[in-house]
Parts: structure tokens; C-alpha cells; sequence
């Protein structure tokens, strides 16, 4: 399993949100690196990175606007960041709850 996974809903329509462009970089001098990129499977789920991610701080993008222009719909978040701390060698999860004028998100399991 890799070390990162992801999983995207789309709220506003009540169904995983497949074909999202993600990408995964770690911060080096306040400079963020790209790691890996992929997209986002029909069940809305992305595995990315190496294996293990080493202890520091590392931003998930998702290209949002994209997905929603491909529907033909407006958003106000064309490109969300969601910025972790990688602090132990483990499995991280992060989910993002997803709608055109809004998201969230939190550490999964």
C-alpha cells in the first residue's frame, strides 16, 4: 500500500468525484517539490508517493477547477492545497469532502 492515499467526494453531488488531477510535494525552504501526480480513480480514491514519506511538512493540490469545468459547472476554489505534517513512519489518509463553493477535510484511516 503506499504510504499516501486520498479519497475526493463530491458533496454537492453525492457521489465520489472520479478524474481529479492530485499531486503530492513536500516543502523544502518553504518551497514546495513535487513528489508524485496522479488522478483520482472512478471510486474518487488516488495512491501517491514512494513508500514512505519521511518526517516533515508536504501539501496534497487538487485540481478542482478542472473537475468542476469538465461538468460545466462554476467553483470558487480552482486549486485546493491541503497542507500535513508527515511526523511518524505510517499511513496517512487524507480525504477531501468536495463542492463548488466549498471543502473539507481531515486525517482518515
Amino acid at each position: 500500500m503506499s504510504h499516501l492515499t486520498t479519497h475526493v467526494l463530491d458533496a454537492a453531488a453525492g457521489c465520489p468525484a472520479a478524474n481529479v488531477a492530485v499531486s503530492l510535494g513536500r516543502y523544502v525552504d518553504g518551497v514546495l517539490e513535487p513528489l508524485a501526480q496522479g488522478l483520482t480513480d472512478d471510486d474518487g480514491r488516488a495512491a501517491l508517493g514512494p513508500d514512505v514519506l519521511e518526517p516533515g511538512i508536504y501539501g496534497l493540490t487538487f485540481g478542482t477547477g478542472a473537475y468542476f469545468g469538465d461538468r460545466g459547472q462554476e467553483c470558487f476554489y480552482p486549486l485546493v492545497t491541503v497542507t500535513f505534517t508527515v511526523a511518524e513512519r505510517s499511513h496517512y489518509h487524507v480525504p477531501l469532502l468536495l463542492s463548488p463553493f466549498g471543502y473539507s477535510t481531515y486525517r482518515g484511516s
